[in-house]
């Protein structure tokens, strides 16, 4: 199994800009509309030399095509201190057991927004299954946290063990409009706990 956690570390601010990195893409398997084929097409396309398919707490798509050149990765929605957040897994094992424990176990729960927020799952549990399975956990687009001081929050998150956060990203949809951070503030806070630092588009059309 490749070492993910030392290959996204190599990742910079202009690869990401320069979209030759995109860590953030939805497929059918969630609430997507691309499947991982035409993803796959797409990046090949549009030079995007590294891209990881973070379908909405399923795994499903990568246990299916074991054979893409997509970065394993999930995205699941979570509670922790009345705070919902979205923690990205990059880099794990798709079959491990433990991990699975924590996916969704109907389609809905991948889909409907309404079915999500009502996550029952663990943050600390989930962060040391992601672990378990060989991943790195990240916070996703941290500027919609509804945290008073992120900064708090995501040391918090840090003490659980937090890996990365997710800091190049464009807010597309209703979040450009819902932030509670700066990218700017959120690039600072990664630099002062030492975290990875990732991006992504959140794309869940055919057109990355």
């Amino acid at each position: 199994m490749k070492n993910y956690k030392e290959l996204i570390k190599t990742f910079k601010k202009e690869d990401y800009e320069q979209k030759r990195v995109n860590l953030h893409i939805h497929s059918l398997y969630s609430d997507g509309v691309a499947s991982f084929q035409e993803i796959e097409e797409n990046a090949a396309k549009n030079g995007i030399q590294y891209y990881a398919i973070s379908d909405h707490n399923t795994l499903q798509g990568h246990i299916e095509n074991p054979n893409s050149s997509a970065i394993p990765a999930i995205e699941f929605d979570v509670w922790y201190k009345g705070i919902f957040l979205h923690l990205l897994a990059y880099g794990i094992d798709v079959n491990n057991k433990e991990l699975l424990k924590f996916c969704a176990k109907s389609k809905r729960e991948t889909t409907a927004d309404i079915v999500r927020l009502f996550s029952n799952r663990k943050l600390p549990e989930l962060i040391n299954a992601i672990h378990n399975a060989g991943g790195i956990a990240v916070l996703a687009h941290p500027c919609c946290c509804w945290a008073i001081s992120l900064d708090h929050f995501i040391k918090t998150l840090v003490t659980l063990g937090l890996d990365g956060v997710e800091v190049y990203y464009p807010y597309p949809r209703w979040r450009k409009y819902i932030k509670f951070s700066s990218p700017d503030c959120v690039e600072k806070i990664a630099d002062k706990y030492n975290l990875i630092k990732t991006g992504g588009t959140d794309c869940h059309s055919k057109d990355f």
